[in-house]
């Protein structure tokens, strides 16, 4: 069983690059894979590996410069989430490439998952999906409001085009684990906005604790492992990958005829060049040949 640790926190880091070896270094010496994103922000990403491992990497973690309270949700996996161990270092932890952006100076109200349906119950609250597009299209919450970004970077451009549909509305907002909402709530207080929330935890720590009953979330959450999605429980939902976009693709959809194994899927058949496909299509065929070699 492996034991998956997702993850972030918000924190100055002058050198990032100077973490990086000592934090490899351990991660392998654990037999963890994954990867984890350093900036000058602070750090994201998501791991997985045995219980003593993650124990061992997140007490690291914790030991990093105003790093303490670090928080960090699990879920479980029989099988390896992921291939290797990586760690990168990036301008940002989340791009969203406002540079006036910081979660450490405010954010809104968190909002805890058992009270998250009570406040979009509420008339005068619009709630908005921060995530992209493709992962919106598998479930959301019920009358979330969804922008169709392609990328974070292109919500404040959404924002500035449509704030007027929410005069005098309180904002609630949310995200996969809860990290676009930190950076999206500070710029929209930022932009003048008085009431604004976001749900603590993100939708993983909802459907891990909220009762299936009384959820008002709808289809699946798109997670960024080998599970591809998640359910009510945080258990392993029906989607696999295309290798070729990196969009979550149901099994049916693997019979339909633009569908080729790390290739392509109806999503982006039409999006990719002959040589693309062709370069797509010499990756698989090394995947395939090291998966023999195992």
């Amino acid at each position: 069983m492996y034991i998956i640790a997702a993850l972030y926190h918000f924190s100055r880091f002058d050198h990032p690059e100077a973490l990086k070896p000592e934090l490899l270094n351990i991660c392998v010496a654990q037999g963890i894979t994954g990867t984890l994103l350093l900036a000058p922000e602070g750090m994201n990403g998501t791991v997985a590996g045995s219980r003593s491992g993650i124990d061992a990497v997140i007490a690291h973690l914790r030991s990093l410069p105003g790093c303490a309270d670090l928080e960090w949700k699990e879920a479980a996996s029989d099988h390896a989430p992921f291939g290797r161990m990586k760690v990168r270092i990036k301008r940002e932890i989340v791009t969203m490439g406002q540079p006036d952006v910081d979660p450490r100076a405010r954010v809104g109200h968190y909002v805890a998952p058992e009270d998250w349906n009570d406040l979009l119950a509420q008339p005068d609250v619009a709630v908005i999906d921060t995530r992209n597009d493709y992962e919106v299209a598998i479930g959301s919450f019920d009358g979330a409001i969804d922008p169709k970004t392609q990328s974070f970077g292109e919500f404040p451009a959404w924002w500035e085009k449509n704030k007027h549909r929410f005069h005098n509305k309180r904002i609630a907002m949310f995200c996969t684990g809860g990290i676009r909402c930190e950076k999206s709530t500070n710029y929209l207080l930022g932009q003048g906005v008085e009431d604004v929330y976001h749900l603590k935890g993100g939708i993983l720590k909802y459907l891990e604790e909220v009762p299936v009953e009384q959820s008002t979330w709808k289809g699946e959450c798109f997670v960024f492992d080998n599970r591809v999605s998640v359910g009510h429980g945080l258990v392993e939902g029906p989607h696999l990958l295309c290798h070729g976009c990196r969009q979550p693709i149901l099994p049916a959809d693997t019979e339909r005829p633009e569908y080729e194994a790390g290739v392509s899927c109806h999503n982006c058949f039409a999006k990719t060049t002959d040589q693309d496909k062709a370069r797509f299509r010499e990756r698989q065929k090394q995947i395939e040949r090291a998966r023999a070699a195992d």
